[in-house]
């Protein structure tokens, strides 16, 4: 809850005095679920004679929609998620240094991917060994803040066909392709690293589909600059594509915004690079670069190929924050 001069959250009474000691604000209202929906009893309570009441619309069901117009009867309900996502989307020179230290520790935990990886290792094994470096970087960098929720994704061979594909227990091979994810959280900002690798060999058709990649993604890095379009991007890199009859394979948009944010939720709809976003990129954005395309079982070269970096946007260009090398010279293991 913010209002003018305080700011307030609101926690359940099961996770103790956790979220006084780690979130910013003024106060902490504590709520039991010892009555059905208490959660809006203390909204009602905070709400107080105020007449006119902001909400994020895209964050609200629509069942709890109404328990809220029935908490607040007589105040007025606007919805304020355009305007709150506008503002999440220019980050404070705080939140920027730790965007750059959390895409450092992202390298860190490709480093670990890299030293460990070997043929008959599944998949796995490789993303605990990557997540407990992570972990540790930032329980020594950030001993105040709590542990949770960094993780890895190795994916090998088909299981690469698919950004968000979840690990498995199946052992690396030669000659495999890799993708290589990690994400280091801390306190609720997230930061990614995610590079395709072969292991030992890459074969001619594969190393064509994944120079093409690259080539993308390059173009891609120099887009992202001041007064650059999120939809003019995306139809610039859509054309590198179709030069190569590619395009079909392509999987998602070419990038997104950071903060406190998952692969499940919070990134701003405004900052996508896709094809229908016409926002308008400025200083103290952060979005990704990140091409994929995804070539079917059937076809030579099947898998997924991706490259991603994290670009804070500059008065005049951008800032690269990501320094994990990418592309066949550096990433044939």
């Amino acid at each position: 809850m913010v209002t003018a001069d305080r700011l307030t959250t609101i926690s359940a009474n099961i996770d103790g005095g956790q979220p006084w000691r780690q979130t910013f604000g003024h106060d902490n209202l504590i709520y039991t679920d010892w009555h059905k929906d208490n959660f809006f009893e203390a909204v009602k309570d905070l709400v107080g004679i105020a007449a006119v009441v902001g909400f994020e619309s895209d964050h609200v069901t629509l069942q709890d929609h109404v328990k809220l117009r029935e908490a607040l009867p007589n105040k007025e309900l606007i919805d304020v998620s355009e305007f709150a996502m506008r503002l999440r989307m220019l980050k404070s020179n705080e939140e920027l240094a730790l965007i750059r230290d959390g895409a450092r520790i992202c390298d860190l935990g490709g480093t670990a991917v890299v030293e460990c990886i070997q043929e008959g290792m599944p998949e796995y094994e490789v993303a605990l060994h990557a997540t407990q470096a992570m972990v540790r970087e930032i329980a020594q960098s950030y001993p105040h803040t709590e542990l949770m929720d960094s993780w890895t994704w190795v994916q090998s061979g088909i299981n690469t066909d698919g950004a968000h594909n979840p690990l498995t227990t199946r052992q690396i091979q030669r000659g495999d392709i890799l993708s290589l994810n990690t994400f280091s959280m801390i306190s609720g900002y997230y930061h990614a690293l995610e590079r395709t690798l072969f292991l030992e060999y890459c074969n001619a058709k594969s190393l064509e589909l994944w120079e093409i990649n690259c080539q993308v993604h390059r173009r891609g890095i120099e887009l992202i600059k001041p007064g650059m379009r999120c939809c003019d991007i995306a139809a610039e890199l859509n054309e590198i594509y179709k030069s190569h009859d590619l395009l079909e394979y392509r999987t998602f948009g070419y990038g997104h915004s950071f903060g406190t944010l998952s692969h499940y939720y919070g990134r701003e709809a405004g900052l996508e690079l896709r094809e229908d976003v016409d926002t308008m990129l400025g200083p103290n954005m952060v979005v990704s670069m990140e091409p994929m395309i995804m070539i079917p079982e059937s076809v030579p070269g099947s898998g997924g190929y991706r490259e991603h970096d994290i670009l804070i946007v500059t008065e005049d260009g951008s800032e690269n924050v990501t320094a994990f090398p990418f592309g066949p010279e550096h990433n044939i293991i």
